[in-house]
């Protein structure tokens, strides 16, 4: 079959694959071959996403996806973007897709324009000596994270198709040989801050400002609306700022440590993607340090919001070559606010309650914090027995709050419950009585049952490694599709 003819037969292929990112100009990427892999059998494929994108899941077949994202027919150019970044602080000018292109981008069904990036396709200029490939239990992990956090309300990236290739592939950190994948993620933008700051690099301001117009053109609507240049540029990284703070605070709130926050990984979107060593953190520990080869805790679970904080600053220096600094700082200056005002309604929510006077959730989101950090419980745990022990009369007696949690605490612990009990009693006080049912509902609403936590990660490869079994992680991945309890 002609690669026209296996297009026009594919749905995934007939899709209206608009060149946008290419028409900026081969400055940003490089055209580049996919591997040629050995088999290919398909681990996942995304029906959501592809009704998304206006695509009945019922007409596009398991041979549809392997045609598309792991046989790579009927589809071209593929391209590499180039990208630097500050990796750990350092800033490293030898990066760029080493191991994934730009497969293409299409819009959905709202008009809003995504970007299938591949992920273990093979090798190319930016390689750097790697063979480009995806370990198969590298793409079990992202898919999980990915549709956990997507569940959990987290602007994420989403995996599209994860296909296994068949080759063995030697890995320092898994028992190698280990199996090998391809993925294809669905995000809103290939485009990372490191996009600029190669262009800073290189001493081009005219295609910053060529790469600043696109970025705000196809995803800053806000700015668009502004005539004036600068007051556009202005708009987009305030708008960004706000972003990045809502995103730190939703990793906060769910407790997800994403591990490696380099610039190279942070989206100009604002998105969350890329989730390599990642975790779900077990109890409340802001040192805790999701990424082994991360000796400082740099980007331990309680840094995350500085990290982004301090990235944005980073981007400030290609984007000063075309907009005023001192106003890019004072937009920064609002980072926190941002940050503070998100999380707290985040926490807000967890507790059941929707709106508390500022001072007065502030203590209480504080408190609690002080109560999962002195007390031997899960965080997650905390949350269950929360929303599974909720009674409407605690409203009226506060003794009967949690009462089987935390039984065997320490005295110290034990204190910190009490003084946590009165204050949750008098926060559900603030509201009359009849809100006690939409207290129940947002609890539920907020607190998952499953928790992409690690054991529950390495026994369902355990399974595929040692027994072929996929079933494990098909129920632990609906688990996390659906995590919630029943209304």
């Amino acid at each position: 079959m002609t690669a026209a003819a296996t297009a026009a037969a594919n749905p995934l292929l007939a899709l209206d694959y608009i060149p946008a990112l290419a028409a900026l100009g081969d400055d940003y990427y490089d055209v580049v071959v996919a591997a040629e892999f050995p088999q290919h059998q398909l681990r996942f494929r995304n029906d959501d996403i592809l009704q998304q994108l206006g695509l009945d899941p019922d007409t596009v077949s398991d041979q549809h996806f392997i045609e598309a994202f792991g046989k790579f027919q009927g589809r071209e150019p593929f391209l590499a973007l180039r990208y630097h970044g500050y990796q750990f602080g350092a800033y490293n000018p030898f990066l760029g897709d080493g191991r994934g292109f730009l497969y293409g981008q299409v819009k959905d069904r709202h008009g809003d324009l995504y970007d299938f990036g591949t992920k273990g396709s093979g090798t190319t200029p930016y390689s750097r000596g790697g063979d480009g490939r995806l370990t198969l239990k590298g793409g079990v992990r992202e898919v999980l994270a990915a549709e956990a956090l997507h569940a959990l309300g987290v602007r994420t990236s989403r995996t599209l198709s994860l296909i296994e290739t068949g080759e063995s592939l030697w890995r320092g950190d898994e028992p190698s040989p280990t199996r090998s994948s391809v993925m294809v993620r669905c995000s809103r933008s290939h485009i990372r801050f490191g996009t600029f700051e190669r262009l800073e690099y290189l001493h081009r301001p005219d295609l910053i400002r060529t790469l600043l117009e696109h970025v705000i053109d196809v995803y800053y609507p806000s700015a668009r609306l502004f005539i004036d240049p600068q007051a556009r540029y202005l708009k987009f990284y305030d708008e960004l700022v706000r972003r990045v703070a809502e995103l730190a605070a939703q990793w906060m709130a769910v407790g997800f440590c994403h591990a490696v926050l380099n610039t190279d990984n942070m989206s100009i979107t604002g998105e969350s993607f890329d989730y390599g060593p990642y975790a779900f953190i077990h109890e409340y520990d802001p040192r805790f340090t999701a990424a082994y080869f991360d000796d400082t805790g740099r980007y331990c679970y309680g840094n995350q919001p500085a990290i982004c904080q301090g990235n944005l600053k980073a981007l400030q220096k290609p984007l000063g070559l075309v907009m005023p600094q001192a106003e890019m700082t004072e937009s920064l200056e609002a980072f926190k606010d941002h940050y503070y005002t998100h999380y707290r309604q985040l926490m807000l929510h967890k507790l059941g309650l929707d709106s508390l006077a500022p001072a007065l959730a502030e203590e209480l989101v504080e408190k609690t914090v002080q109560l999962l950090g002195g007390a031997q419980v899960g965080y997650h745990d905390f949350f269950l027995e929360l929303t599974r022990q909720f009674r409407p009369e605690w409203r009226e007696d506060a003794s009967t709050m949690l009462g089987t949690t935390m039984a065997a605490s320490d005295p110290a612990a034990a204190n910190l419950l009490e003084a946590w009990r009165q204050l949750y009693h008098h926060c559900l006080n603030q509201a009359p009585a009849e809100a006690m049912t939409s207290v129940g509902q947002r609890l539920r609403q907020s607190n998952p049952e499953t928790v992409l936590l690690r054991p529950a990660i390495e026994a369902a490869w355990e399974r595929i490694t040692e027994e072929d079994d996929w079933q494990s992680f098909y129920d632990l991945l609906q688990h996390l599709q659906s995590p919630f309890l029943p209304a």
